[in-house]
């Protein structure tokens, strides 16, 4: 790491205690999020604070570093996406530990990726719960970006819908659901694809 990036940490850390939320931060604890620090500072105030760095590969990978909640968060608002590679974005996955940091990763980072809809169907295939949010939500963003699926990526999606919505898990389902409502949002032919494949659970 360069002298340069460590003193533009040091700073960022520091501006984070300035928008420190406690009441946030310690209801975030209460909840099990569990970080080294977490100053419970709200996810607008972060984004506001990336434009000031702009994009940044080396900053993002050594913020992303830090168990701190804030440096992760604000890693992936300035990750620029063609740079990232799959092991990275990968590693990035694995040590989430919160559906929190699942979501914006799919929503700030893995949406952008050239791979992201192969990464989507591997992660909703997955047996772990946070990757599986992951996948669903990146699936949401890509039916919301018309970055439409192939006959087997269908197939797979709907699915993978029907298993999860069948399941006990919440969270998983409220991502697979929030994915099938955008599905269905990409014109009549998803909505009536989705209507025939999912008729038994009478859900839409």
């Amino acid at each position: 790491m360069t002298e340069e990036t460590k003193e533009t940490i040091r700073k960022i850390k520091q501006s984070f205690r300035l928008s420190m939320n406690g009441v946030t931060s310690q209801s975030m604890r209460q909840k099990g999020i569990d970080y080294k620090l977490n100053w419970g500072v709200p996810l607008p105030e972060l984004k506001e604070m990336a434009k000031e760095y702009g994009k940044n590969y080396d900053l993002a990978i050594e913020l992303w570093k830090e168990n701190i909640r804030e440096c992760k968060i604000l890693a992936t608002y300035i990750v620029p996406a063609e740079k990232l590679l799959q092991e990275v974005a990968d590693l990035w996955m694995e040590q989430a530990t919160t559906q929190e940091m699942a979501e914006l990763l799919a929503f700030n980072v893995f949406r952008h990726l050239e791979f992201a809809p192969a990464l989507a169907y591997e992660y909703v295939a997955s047996d772990k719960s946070l990757y599986q949010i992951c996948g669903f939500q990146l699936l949401a963003c890509l039916f919301s970006d018309r970055r439409e699926p192939n006959e087997r990526g269908i197939n797979e999606f709907l699915d993978q819908v029907q298993c999860t919505l069948e399941g006990n898990n919440i969270a998983v389902k409220h991502a697979a659901y929030s994915s099938l409502m955008r599905f269905c949002d990409m014109g009549e032919e998803y909505e009536t694809m989705a209507r025939k494949a999912l008729a038994k659970l009478n859900i839409l």
